[in-house]
C-alpha cells in the first residue's frame, strides 16, 4: 500500500511541477502578447495544479492505518477524490459552454493572438500530451481511477487547445467562423460527458459495488479447487481502493471437527487470494453441507448464472 501510494504522490508532484511552470510561462506570455486567450490557459492550468494537490493529499491519507473511526483504513479516500477531480472537470466543461454560448449571442469576434501566444499553445499541447500519457499509465499500472481521472483532465486540455487552433484555421483560413463556435461547444459537451462517466465509475467502490463479474467465478472456481468445500454462496465483493474485500459462506461435513472445518476455510482464503489477487480481506464462514437459510445478500454460482452474468 506505501509503494502505491509513493508512486500516486510522484505522480501528483511531476503533474504540480509541470501544471505550474506551464501557468506561469502562459500567464506571463499572455500579458506580454496581449492574448486574453492565453492568460485564460494559463489560469485553467492553474487550476490543475489544484487537481494534483488533491491527488497528493489523497495519496497521503489513504496509506494511513485503520483506526476505531475506519477499521478497514482509508483507502477510500482516492475514490472520494476522484469524486471531486471529476466535479471540476465538470466545471471546465461547462465554463467552455457558456463562454462559448455567449459568443454565439452576442456574436463576438475571434481574437487574433500574436506568433508567441501560438507558440506556446503548441508548446503546452506538447506538455500536456506528456502528463496525459504519464497519469494514463501509471494509473492504469496500479489500477488508480484518481490518477486516470487526472490523466483524462490532461487530455481535455489538449482538446481545449487544440479547438483554439482549430477555430483560427476555420474562421481565417476558411472564413467560416461558425465551424469555431461548433468545435467550442462539441468539445465542452464531450469534456462534460467524460467528468459525468468518471462520477459514475467512482460511485462504484462508494456504493460497495465491482464493475468485473469474473472476480465471482475466480472465487467459485477457488473453492471447487478445495478439498472437502463445497457450495459457495452468499459472496460479497466490494472495493477497498484498488484491492477486494471477499466474504463468502461455504459448506462442510456436518461431522467434521471445528478446528479441521477452520483448516478448509483458512485454505479457501488462501486459494481465494492466489486466484483473485490484490485482496485486502478474505473471510469465509462456515455452514453444514445442505444447510439452507434465507439469505438476503450475496451470490451464488447458479445465481450468477441465472443472470447471465459469465
Amino acid at each position: 500500500m506505501n509503494s502505491r501510494s509513493l508512486v500516486i504522490r510522484k505522480a501528483s508532484i511531476v503533474g504540480i511541477l509541470g501544471n505550474t511552470l506551464l501557468s506561469a510561462a502562459k500567464i506571463t506570455i499572455g500579458i506580454i502578447s496581449g492574448s486574453f486567450a492565453v492568460i485564460s490557459d494559463g489560469l485553467d492550468s492553474a487550476s490543475d495544479v489544484l487537481t494534483f494537490v488533491i491527488s497528493f493529499y489523497a495519496s497521503k491519507i489513504i496509506c494511513r492505518p485503520p483506526d476505531y473511526k475506519y477499521p478497514y483504513g482509508y483507502q477510500r479516500a482516492e475514490a472520494i477524490a476522484t469524486k471531486v477531480l471529476s466535479f471540476i472537470i465538470f466545471f471546465v466543461g461547462a465554463q467552455l459552454f457558456y463562454t462559448t454560448l455567449v459568443r454565439i449571442i452576442e456574436n463576438q469576434p475571434h481574437q487574433v493572438p500574436s506568433m508567441i501566444a501560438l507558440y506556446v499553445t503548441i508548446i503546452s499541447i506538447v506538455a500536456k500530451a506528456a502528463l496525459y500519457i504519464y497519469n494514463l499509465r501509471t494509473g492504469k499500472r496500479i489500477n488508480s481511477q484518481m490518477l486516470i481521472a487526472s490523466g483524462k483532465n490532461m487530455r481535455n486540455d489538449i482538446l481545449i487547445s487544440c479547438s483554439v487552433l482549430l477555430g483560427l484555421f476555420f474562421t481565417y483560413q476558411l472564413n467560416m467562423p461558425v465551424l469555431d463556435l461548433i468545435t467550442g461547444m462539441a468539445v465542452s459537451i464531450w469534456i462534460m460527458k467524460e467528468a459525468f462517466s468518471i462520477f459514475m465509475e467512482s460511485n462504484v467502490e462508494l456504493m460497495d459495488g465491482v464493475d468485473d463479474s469474473k472476480v465471482y467465478f475466480k472465487i467459485f472456481e477457488a473453492v471447487e479447487q478445495t478439498d472437502n468445500a463445497s457450495h459457495p454462496h452468499r459472496v460479497r465483493l466490494r472495493k477497498h481502493g484498488d484491492q477486494y474485500v471477499i466474504s463468502l459462506d461455504i459448506e462442510v461435513d456436518p461431522e467434521m471437527k471445528v478446528a479441521h472445518a477452520h483448516r478448509i476455510a483458512r485454505q479457501v482464503e488462501k486459494n481465494i487470494a492466489e486466484k483473485v489477487g490484490n485482496t485486502y480481506d478474505v473471510m469465509v464462514h462456515t455452514e453444514p453441507l445442505g444447510n439452507v437459510e434465507k439469505e438476503q445478500f450475496g451470490l451464488s454460482r447458479k445465481k450468477m448464472e441465472n443472470n447471465g452474468n459469465q
